[in-house]
């Protein structure tokens, strides 16, 4: 390895959507300082979600920065229980016959317990690799002047803490372009770096070390869901993973031993530079590990090989290359109208002739300390999530918006599996709901930050995944309900599982997982305007969910076509007869979802020029026959085909608003009587729930344009949950920001991200509505730069005294918007492929320029 170099190196870029210089407003007097985007921890972590999660998309890292023993809780993304499975059901069909002929004569509970005889098993369970355990000698026991970070700007976790004069750091990230987790350990005394370093697992696994400075472990998964108190065991059916640890140390003195066959001892180092790999025999969801080519002790070699000639300061540029390609595409910034935060200079200029001639120009960024000050007393930011509720900081909502974008970037990437229920990042082998992605709200919102956040690249998991459900989801449809196109459930896991899920139909007998997930693929369009993704991805996936529905929408007895048998997800309701019940028939959402998809077929239809082929027409034909929304009553949004008792009136699904958001069908201009009963439905259920109904209702209070109820939402989420007790709550947020549902599921993390963004920009493909829930009086001062809107539109907007002050829109191809809109003005617009547009607080056009000279993105 070379020598260490002074400091550490990035890589600088031309501006980005998020950066003033790029709109050509470089020194726009209105930008604020700043604020630093840290989470900050005062003490070691006593909890897993205490810890501090890493990742590359598909390896990550949970650091709990203990000093005397420190642990990386580590993941891989494809470590799964099981093998790919049969996900058909042969007598499904005549339980489906009886089912609906129970539906039809009105004996709702009858039919729900038929409906058990349509279930399936339950899908696999998520695993976790193992763990990076480091061992430290006694004098590690009386640290001081503890703090640990998490820069969300740079992707990087860094633990400082004191022994005496002497200071230690710890620097830990994920690398996406080199596929390894990467520590450092140093201090400022020399030859002081001293402990010992070994892999475990609670899979099964044997490790050893050998005197190359390296620890190798290999293990495998568990070939079926592991029973309740049975011992893993080796079975080379399941999964098979390998972990390779290499260690890299300087110092005149510095020694490294082997210990007890496993584990590493070094002694006297000046720097100690750990590099972690790993693989998994996992070949895509239709190939049986057992007959797999892959050979993940093999790759994880090849990995940590290719990279022993390669400095932590050069792994560290082309991590910060890679994450702020993505991450720094959007800034925000909220003003209480509080003094600001002071904006610091983290960057000093230092050219380097040596650097590659396909990077950009070398900066060298000292190791300026920024901490989360109050006076001189450093405020963790569970004390910060604590004083909220008081102080209502606007920087900690910033931060909680970039945590979101952060833990996509660290959870999907290309070529990855698709964010499950707790991203990447799971410690348990039988993990809560199996850690599995599940299709009636979660996996979507999972996804819902990428188009407006501006990171699409993170969608690309979801697209290949919808793709493998397409697959099984045509064998499931044929055989179980004797339709064509494909069809996918409530819930699913790597190897792409389609079928119902066991137990309840409550939730378990749901068949428009698959179509909602379809509803993505049409969005991404309307956002990018790419017609060969329309064409090539979107169309085919579509062509075939729309042809399942087609076949499963059958006559019912009023002059509608009807879906039998019907369920609300998760909510049960009260039968006439008195009895409870879930089954029905179509119900609100599933006639949303559709309705979605079939309006989607024909848009795309349009683009495409295909609005002829017969499918297109037999949509056309069945649109008219679909049941509209209905007002019910006491004047919410029904849910079901009939106005049944609802038995759980503040349940947590908000599911019969699917038409408001994320789909299209209920607007604030279009169909104001439904607007007033969905915000009668919504205070109808309550504003307490779990994290992602939290975050779903805030981005449907957002789309009624409420913005006062929207931020309680925002208070109602940040509040600090207790692990120890968390059964006392709903909703929250754990010390290192993961929301709670509780347990910890992170889909609400994306969806307060997704949700701001819905607050401050609303799009159709013709139609732009500026700052459309901005909560003035909270937030009356501020800008956002590098939003994403549909019609291929990138957004800075500024605002002053809770009033619009500027916008500048942008596109790199020609948009397809036609219409501006700001608190009830309305401007006709016209954009051209790569100019700037600078509108005014009256929406009129003061400027077009063309995009700064070097930017091109």
């Amino acid at each position: 390895m070379e020598p260490e170099e002074e400091g550490e190196w990035v890589w600088v870029r031309p501006p980005t959507e998020a950066d003033s210089e790029f709109w050509g407003n470089g020194d726009n007097e209105d930008d604020e300082p700043s604020r630093p985007l840290k989470l900050v921890f005062t003490e070691p972590a006593k909890h897993w979600t205490d810890a501090a999660p890493i990742g590359n998309g598909r390896l990550g890292a949970m650091v709990w920065g203990n000093v005397p023993n420190e642990t990386l809780q580590l993941n891989h993304d494809t470590l799964w229980t099981g093998v790919p499975g049969d996900y058909t059901n042969p007598d499904a069909p005549s339980v489906l016959s009886k089912v609906r002929k129970l539906v039809d004569d009105g004996q709702y509970a009858e039919a729900t317990a038929a409906a058990f005889g349509l279930s399936d098993h339950p899908p696999e369970a998520y695993q976790p690799l193992g763990n990076i355990n480091l061992e430290f000698d006694d004098s590690h026991l009386t640290y001081t002047s503890y703090v640990r970070e998490l820069d969300l700007s740079t992707a990087t976790v860094k633990i400082k803490y004191n022994l005496g004069d002497v200071e230690f750091t710890r620097e830990h990230f994920s690398s996406n372009p080199h596929q390894v987790v990467v520590t450092k350990l140093s201090s400022t005394k020399t030859a002081s770096i001293s402990f010992i370093v070994y892999l475990d697992s609670k899979l099964h696994h044997h490790s050893v070390a050998n005197s190359a400075n390296r620890i190798i472990m290999e293990g495998n998964c568990p070939p079926k869901r592991r029973p309740p108190k049975v011992e893993l065991s080796k079975n080379s059916d399941g999964i098979q993973f390998a972990a390779v640890l290499d260690v890299q140390i300087a110092g005149n003195n510095a020694v490294v031993q082997v210990v007890e066959d496993r584990k590493l001892k070094i002694d006297g180092a000046d720097w100690a530079v750990l590099l972690l790999a790993a693989s998994s025999s996992f070949e895509g969801p239709f190939i049986n590990p057992a007959d797999s080519k892959r050979d993940p002790t093999s790759e994880s070699l090849n990995t940590a090989n290719s990279i022993q000639n390669l400095s932590f300061s050069q792994l560290l540029a082309y991590h910060l290359d890679d994450y702020l390609n993505l991450f720094h595409r959007v800034e925000l910034q909220l003003s209480n109208g509080s003094d600001s935060i002071k904006k610091m200079n983290l960057i000093h200029i230092k050219h380097n002739t040596a650097c590659d001639d396909n990077l950009y120009a070398r900066r060298k960024l000292k190791s300026l300390k920024h901490d989360c000050l109050n006076g001189n007393v450093l405020v963790s930011t569970a004390e910060r999530v604590n004083s909220f509720k008081l102080d209502e900081d606007p920087s900690l909502v910033e931060l909680l918006f970039h945590y979101g974008r952060y833990l996509l970037i660290s959870s999907s990437r290309p070529g990855t599996q698709v964010s499950n229920l707790q991203g990447i990042w799971n410690k348990d082998l039988e993990p809560p709901w199996d850690a599995a992605p599940h299709f009636n709200i979660n996996l979507q919102m999972n996804y819902w930050p990428s188009l407006s956040c501006n990171l699409s690249e993170c969608q690309q998991p979801l697209f290949d995944y919808i793709a493998s459900l397409a697959v099984n989801g045509a064998k499931t449809a044929k055989v179980n309900y004797e339709a064509s196109g494909w069809v996918a459930h409530q819930v699913s896991d790597v190897w792409a599982k389609t079928s119902p899920d066991e137990g309840d139909p409550v939730w378990a007998v749901w068949p428009m997982g698959g179509a909602w997930l379809c509803t993505h693929l049409w969005n991404h369009y309307t956002f990018s305007l790419d017609k060969e993704f329309l064409e090539n991805t979107a169309y085919p996936l579509l062509e075939g969910c729309a042809a399942f529905l087609l076949d499963w929408l059958i006559k019912g007895p009023e002059a509608y076509l009807e879906t039998n048998p019907s369920t609300s997800p998760e909510h049960k309701f009260v039968a006439p007869d008195g009895k409870t019940a879930s089954v029905s028939y179509s119900s609100t959402m599933d006639v949303s979802i559709i309705r979605e998809v079939f309006n989607a077929i024909i848009s795309s239809a349009e683009v495409l020029s295909k609005s002829d082929a017969e499918l297109v027409k037999r949509i056309k034909t069945v649109l008219p026959k679909l049941p509209p929304t209905r007002i019910s009553r006491d004047g919410s949004i029904m849910e079901w085909a009939k106005d049944f008792e609802d038995p759980e009136v503040h349940h947590r699904h908000v599911s019969h608003l699917f038409g408001l958001f994320p789909g299209h069908t209920i607007t604030v201009e279009k169909t104001p009587d439904l607007c007033k009963a969905a915000a009668n439905t919504l205070y109808k259920r309550g504003d307490i729930g779990p994290g992602w109904s939290t975050t779903w209702k805030m981005a449907l209070w957002s789309h009624l344009r409420d913005s006062s109820h929207t931020y309680l939402l925002i208070k109602q989420l940040i509040n600090l949950v207790d692990p120890d007790h968390e059964a006392d709550y709903e909703g929250g947020l754990y010390s290192n920001l993961f929301t709670a549902h509780p347990p910890f599921q992170i889909d609400a993390n994306f969806g307060f991200s997704a949700a701001i963004a819905e607050m401050l920009v609303q799009s159709t493909m013709e139609d732009l509505y500026l700052l459309p829930a901005l909560p003035r009086d909270k937030w009356p001062r501020g800008f956002v730069r590098g939003l994403k809107a549909r019609g291929g539109v990138t957004v800075n907007i500024s605002w002053k005294e809770g009033q619009l002050h500027g916008a500048r829109l942008w596109s790199k191809t020609q948009s397809s918007l036609k219409r501006l809109h700001y608190n009830g003005k309305v401007a006709a617009i016209s954009l051209s492929c790569g100019k700037i547009y600078i509108f005014n607080q009256h929406l009129k056009c003061l400027k077009i320029t063309s995009m700064i000279e070097g930017v091109s993105l």
